[in-house]
């Protein structure tokens, strides 16, 4: 039995930096491309300065190794904007990764904690105050 998990990356002016992510095939340790999503939810989450766009993926395994280091050594033309959103299937919730300094790193949450688990990337995200913890 495969695991899955889903990443939602949102960026302003990332339509470049990411073409070549949503191309099938573009890396084969990963598989799947991520696929642009407009309008929706996220329909009008932009600034006048340039529009913010939305890409998710899910894998059916943990084959997402080396796939946040990747995202970081992106040339963001705005990496202040970036958002990476991670829920592994264990997580009680998504977890939220930003760059600071350069690095894309987890800003911690109220009320969450991260253990780490063997079959997944980056450990189980459980709530604190949740009764079914």
């Amino acid at each position: 039995m495969g695991r899955t998990s889903e990443i939602i990356v949102l960026a302003r002016g990332a339509e470049e930096v990411m073409e070549p992510l949503t191309r099938p095939g573009w890396n084969a340790e990963w598989v799947k491309p991520f696929i642009r999503i407009d309008g929706g939810m996220f329909d009008g989450w932009s600034r006048p300065d340039g529009d913010c766009f939305t890409w998710v993926i899910r894998f059916d395994k943990s084959r997402w190794h080396g796939l946040l280091a990747h995202l970081e050594s992106l040339a963001w033309p705005d990496p202040y904007s970036v958002q990476v959103l991670v829920r592994d299937q264990d997580d009680h919730c998504f977890g939220l990764w930003m760059i600071y300094d350069g690095k894309l790193v987890e800003v911690p949450l109220p009320r969450t904690e991260r253990e780490p688990f063997g079959s997944s990337v980056t450990g189980v995200l459980s709530r604190t105050d949740s009764p079914n913890t």
